[in-house]
C-alpha cells in the first residue's frame, strides 16, 4: 500500500498521469475487503504515507534551504504533516470496514467515493485546512475534470473514486450482464461528465484586456536582504517599462516589492504618476503594516487611477502566523521566515479594480480554496493570483500550484492571471487551459489577454455544499444498507 500510495503523486503536475487517480485506488480497496477495521486503518495510513510523504516532501526544502532549520527538526516537522494528512484515508479505512457493508456494490459504489470525498473536504478546513493533493486536482486534462464547474474539486474527486468502485465491481464480477450493466454506468458516468463541458455559464463583458505578467526571479535567499532592494525594485521596473506601451495591466508577484508600503513611498509615488501617465494599472504583492500598530498584512496594491489595498485572508500556518504562541513558540527557535507575523485581513474586502474591471485577488496558499475565491464573484470579471513558490526550489510544488489554480479557472468561469517570483506564470482561460506561461527560474514578462467575464457558474453560486449534501445523502443511502449486502 505505501508503493501505490507513493505513486499517486505522478497522477498531478507536473507528471499528469491522471489514469493513475482511478487506477490506484483500487488497491487500496483490495486491501480493505476482508481486512479488519485496525489493519484497513493500517493499510489506508500506509497509502497516505506513500501520497503526502511523495506528494509533499518539498516542505523540507522551505524549512531546511530558506527556513534555515537543522536537517532533523526539517524533517521531523515533514513529517509531522505527512504523517496527519495519512491519517485520512487511515480514518476512511477504519470507518468503512467498522461502520460501513460488507464488501460489494453498496460499499464500493456509494460509501466508499462518498466517505473519502467527505474527508477530503474536511481535510480543505479542519486545523485551518489543507487540500493539498486533493484527488480532483489530477483530472484538470480528462473527461472528469468538467464537473469543476458544477461540483468542484471534491465532486471530481467523487467521479474518481467512484470510478475506481467500478472498476473493482468490474474486477469482482462473475457475469456477463453484471459486467455490461457495470461498463454502462462507468461509461454514463464519463460520458456524462464530458457533456458538461459543452454548457457555457458566463458572456463577455467588456473589451479583452492587454496583461504582462512581471517575473522577477529574486532568489528566495536574497529576497529579503536590505542590500539588495535596489536592484531588485529594478529589475523589476525595467522588466515593466517596456510592457506599459503594450498592456493595460501589469502584475507583480507576491511581496514583489520586499519592504513595507510606507517605507518605500518615493518609490511607490513615482510609479503611480508613470502608470498614470501611460494609463496602466499596475498590481503588486507588497506587505502593509507598522510596527507602531503592530498591524502587519500580506498585500496587494493596486496602483492607476487610484490606489487601493488587498489584504489576504487565509494565512499559511507556520509560515505566515504562529498559532497558539504558547504552544509553538519553539518553531520560531528552529526555523526563520521573514514576515511571518500577519493577521489576515477581512473577508468583505471591496474588489481591487485593474484594467477598468473589479478583479478577484489572492495570493499564493489563497488559491487551494474555491469556496473563498467564490465570494468575490459575480462582481469579478476576471481573477488575479500572485504567488512566491521561490520557496520550493525545483520542486513540484510550482506544478501542483499551477494546476490548482487552473482549477479555480475553471470552477468559477473565470479567466486568471497569475504573477509568480520564479516561476510558473501563467494566463490561464475559464476553461482551465493555460493560454500564456513563462519559462521557471527566468526574469520574464509574459503577455497574452484576458477577456472579463460575467455570470456564475453552479460552483461559483452555491460552492462545496451541493456535494456535501450528495455525499451526505450516498453516504445515508450506504450505510442503511449497511446489513444488506448486494452479491454480484
Amino acid at each position: 500500500m505505501l508503493a501505490a500510495g507513493a505513486l499517486l503523486p505522478l497522477a498531478f503536475a507536473p507528471f499528469g498521469d491522471w489514469l493513475l487517480a482511478i487506477l490506484l485506488p483500487v488497491l487500496l480497496l483490495w486491501g480493505w475487503d476482508g481486512a479488519t477495521p485496525g489493519r484497513a486503518a493500517r493499510r489506508g495510513g500506509l497509502f497516505g504515507l506513500g501520497l503526502f510523504g511523495f506528494g509533499i516532501y518539498w516542505i523540507f526544502i522551505s524549512l531546511h534551504d530558506y527556513g534555515n532549520a537543522p536537517v532533523p527538526f526539517a524533517a521531523l516537522a515533514t513529517f509531522a504533516v505527512v504523517l496527519l494528512m495519512a491519517l485520512y484515508p487511515a480514518v476512511t479505512g477504519w470507518l468503512l470496514v467498522r461502520w460501513g457493508p460488507p464488501p460489494g456494490l453498496i460499499r464500493w459504489l456509494l460509501v466508499f467515493p462518498a466517505l473519502w470525498t467527505l474527508l477530503d473536504w474536511v481535510r480543505s478546513w479542519l486545523f485551518t485546512g489543507f487540500p493539498w493533493l486533493a484527488v480532483g486536482y489530477s483530472q484538470i486534462e480528462s473527461p472528469l475534470g468538467q464537473i469543476a464547474p458544477y461540483l468542484g474539486v471534491f465532486g471530481i474527486g467523487w467521479a474518481v473514486m467512484a470510478s475506481a468502485g467500478l472498476l473493482w465491481a468490474l474486477l469482482n464480477c462473475a457475469g456477463g450482464r453484471d459486467r455490461l450493466t457495470l461498463l454502462g454506468l462507468l461509461t454514463i458516468l464519463w460520458l456524462g461528465a464530458w457533456s458538461l463541458g459543452t454548457v457555457n455559464w458566463v458572456d463577455p463583458v467588456g473589451p479583452p484586456l492587454r496583461i504582462a505578467l512581471i517575473q522577477g526571479n529574486i532568489a528566495q535567499d536574497q529576497k529579503w536582504l536590505p542590500t539588495t532592494l535596489d536592484d531588485t525594485l529594478s529589475r523589476y521596473v525595467q522588466l515593466s517599462l517596456p510592457e506599459q506601451s503594450r498592456s493595460e495591466v501589469i502584475i507583480w508577484p507576491e511581496t514583489a516589492i520586499p519592504v513595507f508600503y510606507e517605507d518605500v513611498q518615493p518609490f511607490i509615488t513615482a510609479l503611480a504618476a508613470k502608470a498614470r501617465e501611460d494609463r496602466v494599472d499596475y498590481v503588486t504583492g507588497i506587505p502593509t503594516g507598522s510596527w507602531e500598530t503592530g498591524i502587519f498584512h500580506n498585500s496587494v496594491l493596486s496602483l492607476g487611477t487610484t490606489i487601493n489595498f488587498y489584504h489576504k485572508r487565509r494565512l499559511l500556518i507556520f509560515g505566515e502566523y504562529l498559532p497558539l504562541r504558547w504552544l509553538f513558540q519553539f518553531f520560531r527557535h528552529w526555523v526563520t521566515i521573514p514576515m511571518a507575523d500577519f493577521i489576515p485581513g477581512h473577508h468583505d474586502q471591496p474588489l481591487l479594480r485593474a484594467g477598468g474591471q473589479p478583479v478577484g485577488v489572492s495570493i499564493c496558499f489563497e488559491a487551494v480554496f474555491g469556496e473563498d475565491l467564490r465570494l468575490d464573484l459575480p462582481e469579478a470579471t476576471w481573477l488575479i493570483n500572485v504567488s512566491n513558490d521561490a520557496w520550493f526550489k525545483d520542486s513540484t510544488a510550482p506544478h501542483q500550484h499551477l494546476q490548482i489554480a487552473r482549477l479555480r479557472a475553471l470552477e468559477l468561469g473565470r479567466f486568471m492571471a497569475r504573477a509568480t517570483n520564479t516561476g510558473i506564470s501563467a494566463l490561464i482561460d475559464p476553461h482551465g487551459r493555460i493560454v500564456a506561461q513563462g519559462p521557471q527560474f527566468q526574469a520574464e514578462a509574459i503577455r497574452g489577454v484576458v477577456q472579463p467575464l460575467r455570470g456564475l457558474t453552479p460552483y461559483a453560486r452555491f460552492g462545496d455544499l451541493p456535494t456535501v449534501i450528495l455525499m451526505v445523502a450516498l453516504l445515508a443511502f450506504g450505510l442503511f444498507f449497511a446489513r444488506r449486502p448486494v452479491a454480484l
